[in-house]
C-alpha cells in the first residue's frame, strides 16, 4: 500500500511538473485554418500596417553604422569636447547663464556637433532597415484608434508571451544575444587585459583612447554578430506570420467570390472570345498572304501591303485556332508554309496585329518571294488556259 500511494505522489509530481508540448501549440487548427493565405489576404494586411519584420535587424543596423560613424568622427569628436571644455572653463566666472545668452547658444551649438551627426546616421539606420525588409510602406490605419486593444488582456498576453512558439524562440535568442555579447566583452577585455592593469600608469588621453577603443571594438564585434542572427529571425518571422494568417476553407470560397468572377460566367466569357476570335480569323485570314505552320500545332497568318513597316501579324493561334486558321486558308486559296522555327518564334514573340520584329524580316521576305513568284506563275497558267 505505501509503494502505491509513494508512486501515485511521483506521478503527480511528475504531472504537475511537466510542461505540455500543447502549451505551445497555435489556435490555427482549432478554429479551422489550415490554408496558408492568399496574396489577397497578403495585400490587406500590408496596407494595415502587419508585414513581415525583423526588430533584430533593425536593432543590429541601428547599432553598427551608428558606431561606425562614431570610429570614424572620434578624433574630431574629441577635439569638440575639448573645445567646449575649455571654452567653459575659461567663461565661467565671467558669465552668468541666467542673463548671458551665449551659454545656452555655446551649449545647443556643442551639442549640435557631437550628437547630430550620430542621431542622423541612427534615424537613416531605422528607416534604412525598415525598407529593406518591408519596402516603402507608408499607411495610418494603424494610428487609428481601436478601443478593443485598450482593454487588457493579461492572460492572452503571458500565454501568448511564455507558452507560444514565439515565446520559446524569444527566450532561446535572448540567451543566444546575451552569451555572444558576454563572449565578446570576455575575449576583448582578456585581450587588453594587460592594458587595462597599466592603466593607472598611464596618461590620460593613453587611458582614455585604451579604454574607447576596447568599446567602439565591442559595440562593433556585437553589431556584426547580431546582423548575423537577424537573417534566422527573419526567415523565424516570417513563417511565423503566414502561421497567424492562415485561412480556412470557408473564408478562401468567400474570397474567391469576392474576387474572381462566377465559373459559369467566366465560361460565357471564353465561349464568347472564342466567338469573336472565329469571327475575325474569318476575315483576316483569307486577306493573308501566307499562313506559316508548325505544321499541326501552330499557325501564324502573316499579311503585307505596300506602305506598311513590315509584313504584320493577321492571325495566329495553336491547336484546334490553327486547325481553323489552317482550313480558312486553304478554302480561301492562302499558301500554308511550314517552318517550325519561324512559326514557333513568332508565335511567342509576336501578337496579333503587330509587325514582325526585324530580326525576322529576311526569313518572311524569301517566304513572300516564293509566294509571291508562285502566285504570278498561277495567274501566268490560268490566262494562257
Amino acid at each position: 500500500m505505501r509503494l502505491w500511494l509513494a508512486e501515485q505522489q511521483r506521478q503527480s509530481l511528475a504531472a504537475a511538473a511537466a510542461i505540455h508540448l500543447q502549451w505551445f501549440a497555435d489556435d490555427n487548427e482549432a478554429d479551422g485554418r489550415t490554408e496558408p493565405p492568399t496574396e489577397h489576404k497578403l495585400q490587406r494586411l500590408r496596407e494595415e500596417g502587419q508585414v513581415v519584420k525583423s526588430q533584430e535587424l533593425t536593432g543590429a543596423l541601428t547599432l553598427l553604422l551608428p558606431a561606425l560613424m562614431l570610429l570614424f568622427l572620434a578624433p574630431s569628436m574629441l577635439r569638440t569636447c575639448v573645445d567646449m571644455i575649455r571654452f567653459f572653463f575659461l567663461r565661467v566666472t565671467e558669465l552668468d547663464p541666467t542673463k548671458d545668452g551665449i551659454v545656452a547658444s555655446a551649449f545647443f551649438n556643442y551639442l549640435a556637433r557631437l550628437a547630430l551627426p550620430i542621431l542622423a546616421v541612427a534615424v537613416f539606420s531605422a528607416i534604412f532597415s525598415n525598407i529593406v525588409q518591408t519596402g516603402f510602406l507608408f499607411t495610418t490605419k494603424p494610428l487609428v484608434p481601436d478601443l478593443t486593444k485598450m482593454i487588457p488582456k493579461v492572460g492572452q498576453y503571458f500565454t501568448r508571451t511564455l507558452f507560444s512558439v514565439d515565446g520559446l524562440f524569444n527566450f532561446f535568442k535572448s540567451i543566444i544575444k546575451m552569451a555572444i555579447i558576454g563572449s565578446v566583452a570576455f575575449f576583448l577585455i582578456r585581450a587588453d587585459i594587460n592594458k587595462l592593469i597599466n592603466l593607472q600608469k598611464a596618461s590620460l588621453w593613453i587611458g582614455l583612447g585604451t579604454v574607447a577603443s576596447l568599446a567602439i571594438r565591442m559595440l562593433i564585434i556585437s553589431a556584426l554578430l547580431m546582423l548575423i542572427i537577424a537573417i534566422p529571425d527573419y526567415m523565424f518571422q516570417r513563417w511565423r506570420f503566414r502561421e497567424r494568417n492562415k485561412m480556412s476553407r470557408q473564408e478562401l470560397k468567400e474570397e474567391m467570390r469576392m474576387y474572381e468572377a462566377d465559373p459559369q460566367i467566366q465560361s460565357r466569357i471564353r465561349s464568347r472570345f472564342r466567338d469573336l476570335l472565329r469571327q475575325n480569323i474569318a476575315v483576316t485570314v483569307p486577306r493573308a498572304d501566307v499562313v506559316v505552320t508548325n505544321p499541326t500545332h501552330l499557325a501564324v497568318a502573316l499579311e503585307y501591303r505596300p506602305g506598311m513597316a513590315g509584313p504584320m501579324v493577321s492571325a495566329m493561334g495553336a491547336d484546334e485556332m490553327a486547325a481553323r486558321i489552317r482550313e480558312i486558308a486553304g478554302e480561301n486559296g492562302v499558301p500554308l508554309v511550314e517552318d517550325k522555327p519561324l512559326a514557333w518564334a513568332l508565335y511567342r514573340e509576336t501578337s496579333v496585329g503587330d509587325i514582325i520584329p526585324e530580326a525576322y524580316f529576311t526569313a518572311v521576305a524569301a517566304i513572300l518571294s516564293k509566294v509571291y513568284a508562285i502566285n504570278e506563275l498561277r495567274k501566268a497558267r490560268s490566262m494562257s488556259a
